[in-house]
């Protein structure tokens, strides 16, 4: 299973006890005895590198952290990554 927890602002050290949590949670009561272990994805607006390593350190479950952009790329550099896509095989 997977939980995605999204802030609208840059990542707290909090974050991943909160998601440590949650993944307990979610292996406790709906994992499946064939399943692997719950993972974890916090997205934030900004992180610090260094802020995140040490966080995760001593996280005892799978955690990642990232951040996500707020607006789309120039329609030119869309467009230009697209004419850069294989075309499918028929």
């Amino acid at each position: 299973m997977l939980a995605v927890e999204l802030k609208i602002g840059p990542f707290k050290p909090e974050y991943v006890g909160k998601m440590q949590f949650y993944l307990v949670a979610l292996d406790e009561q709906e994992k499946r005895k064939h399943e692997m272990p719950s993972i974890g994805l916090i997205l934030c607006k900004s992180k610090d590198q260094e802020q995140v390593r040490i966080a995760l350190t001593t996280a005892s479950s799978k955690i990642g952290v990232s951040t996500y952009k707020t607006s789309l790329p120039d329609e030119e550099k869309i467009k230009e990554h697209l004419r850069k896509l294989p075309l499918p095989k028929e």
